[in-house]
């Protein structure tokens, strides 16, 4: 009778599932963040152009050139700076003195590009009713569909150790996979919070702080904001804080993934990111 030894089993290999395609982003999402994209663009680089016609900040009620600004963007003959209080730190080719051109802010990012105060402000105002007319419909809509809700970080989401775990994933571009990829996490949550209803109103409230016409019709929108100096210094502060939340979000979804991120914001479709799955399942 011949032997027959078993022979060892083996290992079974996980199967990768198949990439799965949800529907996340919904249309009046993605046409408000197009509508944005390009209303606060082209409000940063005319923006820019104006701030270039005094490119002084000051705090209180009044500034002019005898008065000491906190923040100055200027140059020294051909070398451009930026002083902030009494500190004064080179900025040669970037600010200041670039292209040529003695001014804040370079030719290649104002809107025009040739120094032109009058319409620099008609290319800002108009991209301001494109920035809040939009901006209250898409409010209205997310308190209608409780798109709200989505946005609303949890007590838990809020706990330190929840947001330094998140911080910490984010630095080593571990990003969301599976099902938590369906929705924002609550570093998303808590800088598109800050940024609807803190940074924009900020700007559009003090931009209208200095307009002479919308101080007598709402003459305590200057005790708001303590003068139109000040208003005018918070309102580059949140400009800066705008621009500096889109260049992280630029660089989040390339390192994401721009192509699926894209696809998501241009027909709503996203292919959700797989989970790891073990390499090998023994008995």
């Amino acid at each position: 009778m011949t032997d027959q030894t078993e022979s060892p089993a083996a290992p079974v290999v996980a199967t990768t599932p198949a990439p799965t395609l949800i529907y996340r982003t919904r249309l009046p999402i993605r046409l408000w963040h197009w509508t944005n994209a390009l209303a606060i663009f082209c409000m940063l680089m005319s923006g820019m152009m104006i701030f270039n016609a005094h490119p002084m900040l000051y705090w209180g009620k009044f500034g002019a050139n005898l008065d000491h600004p906190w923040l100055v963007i200027g140059h020294h003959a051909t070398a451009g700076f930026i002083r902030l209080g009494s500190t004064e730190f080179p900025t040669t080719g970037l600010l200041g003195y670039a292209q040529g051109a003695a001014r804040a802010f370079p030719p290649l990012v104002t809107i025009p590009s040739g120094y032109d105060l009058a319409s620099a402000r008609q290319w800002h105002f108009f991209f301001a009713w494109l920035l809040v007319v939009p901006g209250l419909l898409f409010v209205a809509w997310a308190l209608i569909s409780r798109h709200l809700r989505d946005l609303a970080p949890t007590l838990d989401e809020l706990r330190p150790s929840h947001l330094w775990a998140d911080i910490k994933a984010h630095a080593r571009l571990r990003f969301p996979t599976g099902e938590a990829a369906r929705h924002y996490n609550p570093l998303q949550k808590i800088s598109y919070v800050v940024v609807i209803f803190l940074l924009i109103p900020g700007v559009v409230l003090t931009g209208l702080t200095m307009s002479p016409g919308m101080d007598a019709a709402w003459p305590w929108l200057l005790d708001l904001f303590g003068g139109r100096q000040s208003a005018r210094s918070i309102h580059f502060i949140c400009a800066a804080a705008i621009a500096g939340f889109i260049a992280v979000h630029l660089i989040m979804v390339v390192l994401a993934g721009p192509i699926n991120e894209l696809r998501s914001m241009v027909t709503g479709w996203y292919r959700l990111p797989r989970d790891k799955p073990s390499k090998e399942i023994g008995r």
